[in-house]
């Protein structure tokens, strides 16, 4: 019977403990997203929670300062290390609120700017939250004499939206925390587009405990994709499980209510890394995000809103959404949800429905619930905060009616409690 030479033997053994030492050292990083057993999660009540939506009213209707936040849309919110809030918002109203009735007679308050012309809009913003859950600061870019977005309008026309942000290390490893905020940038379209073209998906730095804008990158470029209707932007919602963070995106086609949901994930702690971003494909992860299939496809039955928002409850993948599948209306009075056992799908649903209170108007007909958000930060007696926005849809320009009542274009808030789905 041969032998091994002892110094080849001793080399395999130190190969053999050194493999199984990382193995047991780094499980996480190195064990895929497995599809694990859970029990299905279904919307079983709510009620609506008038503290965050009176903080946000009151704060927008404070004139002590007339170049910060009267009202906006997109509602995403991160918890900061030292307790406080930041809320990020796409188009935002910066101007003076002035007391009902307004020349219409209708007994709301409406917005007028100090610098002439109409209401002062600008293409996103940040609010600042207390500890207590008071919103105390609007973030800008821009001048005093001039305030702009946050994070400024792309060269040459376009604007960006934030959508999800995440606290992470500056760099792998670093006790310094930054805020990764991912960005949709959109360029100026008509038609179909009024909403803008989608362009990218973007990463911005805000310093901590600061807050200042430190940089924008590009992590999935999209105008190589001709077809504007087939262009994904990622970011609407972030998951962080384990050893990754799964980022939520969806396409934007035009003759269709409904999106289809995708998949991409990163490093836990890599957002603003392009080079660590992959894209699931239906059966493996990709680098190419040409590639990225959807995990939850819209058909006459199933799809999402532009916007949706992920939460993990119960062991179980948890999505809420505009219920772009339930005919007529739905799409913007109703919020339903879907869940799954992983991030990839398969995804089950609708499961509950929601058709959250609206503000009165004249013209209730035309008023929009939409883009629903969940905050898990402030999850209390196991009953999830969840915003929704309010805007009027026609027929018509709906300026002069979202001028002329301010509750037309400010978050509202519920408290949702799910349980297990019922066979």
């Amino acid at each position: 019977m041969s032998r091994l030479p002892l110094t080849r033997t001793m080399t395999v053994a130190t190969l053999l403990l050194t493999a199984a030492l990382l193995l047991w050292v780094l499980p996480r990083a190195a064990a895929p997203d497995a599809t694990v057993a859970c029990t299905g999660r279904r919307l079983a009540s709510w009620s609506a929670d008038d503290g965050p939506t009176t903080a946000f009213a009151r704060y927008g209707d404070d004139n002590t300062r007339v170049d910060d936040w009267t009202g906006g849309d997109g509602t995403h919110s991160v918890r900061l290390p030292d307790g406080r809030t930041l809320w990020l918002f796409s188009d935002t109203f910066l101007d003076r609120v002035q007391p009902p009735p307004n020349p219409q007679g209708q007994p709301y308050r409406w917005r007028t700017a100090d610098r002439g012309g109409g209401p002062y809009l600008r293409h996103n913003s940040a609010v600042v939250m207390s500890r207590s859950g008071r919103p105390e600061r609007t973030l800008t870019g821009g001048t005093a004499a001039a305030p702009g977005p946050l994070f400024p309008d792309p060269p040459g026309g376009g604007w960006r939206w934030p959508v999800h942000a995440n606290v992470e290390p500056r760099t792998p490893g670093a006790r310094e925390k930054v805020v990764r905020v991912l960005l949709w940038n959109r360029a100026p379209g008509t038609g179909p587009w009024v909403f803008g073209v989608p362009r990218a998906t973007e990463v911005a730095t805000l310093s901590l405990p600061g807050l200042r804008l430190e940089g924008i990158t590009e992590t999935v470029g999209q105008t190589s994709v001709t077809d504007p209707g087939r262009r994904v932007l990622y970011g609407t919602a972030t998951v962080t499980d384990g050893a990754w963070t799964y980022v939520f995106g969806g396409d934007d086609p035009p003759s269709s209510p409904a999106s289809s949901a995708y998949l991409a994930r990163v490093p836990a702690g890599r957002l603003a890394e392009r080079a660590r971003w992959r894209f699931w494909d239906g059966a493996r992860w990709q680098r190419r995000d040409g590639r990225a299939a959807p995990v939850l496809r819209a058909d006459g039955r199933r799809g999402v809103g532009s916007a949706f928002s992920v939460v993990r409850d119960g062991g179980a993948w948890v999505l809420f959404t505009m219920d772009t599948g339930g005919g007529g209306t739905a799409g913007v009075r109703t919020i339903t949800a879907y869940w799954s056992c992983s991030p990839r799908g398969p995804w089950h649903g609708p499961a509950g429905r929601i058709t959250p209170p609206r503000p009165p108007d004249a013209e209730p007909q035309y008023v929009a619930a939409y883009n629903p958000q969940a905050h898990p930060e402030f999850t209390a007696s196991g009953r999830l905060l969840l915003s929704y926005d309010i805007n009027r849809l026609g027929p018509g320009p709906a300026d002069p009616h979202v001028n002329g009542n301010v509750e037309l274009y400010r978050p509202r808030f519920l408290r949702v409690r799910l349980a297990p789905v019922t066979r």
